[in-house]
């Protein structure tokens, strides 16, 4: 899914199109008709074509999509099931692509449902994100129902709902975040990635980053809390510990890549190369070995 939106982002038309009815759209070999056979009270019956529901539908479908429109995928169209997105350089380049994929969906009998079809447009809704020329942004009608801490305390078991003024400006400072968050890129291969981690005693996060120019902008936001053993760890161990979480997280970005990992725990750089410590930091660190990565302190940074 990463993948598909830092593909798609970036452009300056693009095409939104929507399946009517995608799965039903799939005929059923006669020989596997008999597989869907179900009963109600006006006697047994099989489907015909895919329904909704069967185990293997939305890979076979997905699969049918890119056969059909393999020349044209990762490469001027992406396709997630029934969604797809036609992007080009300019409105002619994408038009001259939109009439590409209608002879495709013209050849296999596909329909679309258009009421649900944007065309030449500059921006719209991937996979729950905003995309434009711009990059990918936050889709601030899905900021619905935010929970971060102090809130989560919330959901625990037996915990009695008490929603006080506290509660009350983590939601809208968090939600203000939320909608504000500066836009997301796809990176660039030929320039090396920041990793800025840190760690509290209850959550752990990272992002993923480069410098353009010397202005960084942000890959990818990535969190998560701690489980009541990792809440024990010491002070040093957490701040490893988020270091190893933000690289086998953003794995898929990072090896084979240099790497600048900025922390507020300027004891990690000399743990690196520590031979006595405990048999988990030791086997942490066997986890970066496999990276290009220089740690520095954030202060460091910040002072210069």
């Amino acid at each position: 899914m990463d993948q598909d939106l830092e593909r798609v982002s970036g452009h300056p038309y693009y095409c939104f199109l929507d399946g009517y009815s995608g799965y039903f759209q799939i005929e059923i070999a006669l020989e596997d008709q008999e597989k869907t056979t179900f009963t109600c009270p006006f006697g047994t019956y099989a489907y015909r074509r895919m329904p909704f529901g069967l185990c293997n539908a939305p890979a076979t479908f997905q699969r049918c999509m890119l056969s059909i429109f393999s020349d044209m995928v990762e490469r001027i169209m992406e396709v997630f099931m029934d969604d797809l997105t036609i992007y080009g350089e300019d409105f002619r380049d994408c038009l001259s692509i939109w009439k590409q994929y209608f002879k495709g969906a013209l050849r296999k009998n596909l329909v679309l449902n258009w009421e649900k079809c944007h065309f030449m447009v500059e921006k719209g809704i991937v996979l729950g994100h905003v995309i434009s020329r711009k990059g990918i942004e936050v889709d601030k009608a899905k900021i619905e129902i935010i929970l971060a801490r102090p809130m989560c305390a919330l959901l625990a078991k037996d915990a009695k709902f008490k929603w006080d003024q506290n509660f009350q400006h983590c939601f809208e400072e968090l939600k203000r975040l939320l909608t504000t968050t500066p836009i997301v890129r796809r990176p660039n291969w030929d320039l090396p990635f920041e990793v800025m981690c840190d760690a509290s005693d209850q959550a752990m996060g990272a992002i993923l980053g480069q410098r353009d120019e010397g202005k960084p902008y942000v890959i990818y936001y990535a969190s998560k809390t701690l489980n009541e053993a990792q809440k024990n760890h010491t002070t040093i161990e957490k701040e490893l510990l988020a270091v190893v979480f933000a690289l086998d997280k953003f794995r898929a970005y990072l090896v084979g890549a240099p790497i600048v990992i900025f922390t507020d725990h300027s004891a990690l750089k000399y743990l690196v190369n520590k031979k006595d410590s405990k048999a988990r930091l030791i086997r942490w660190i066997l986890l970066l070995q496999e990276f290009n990565l220089e740690i520095k302190d954030k202060k460091c940074v910040e002072n210069v």
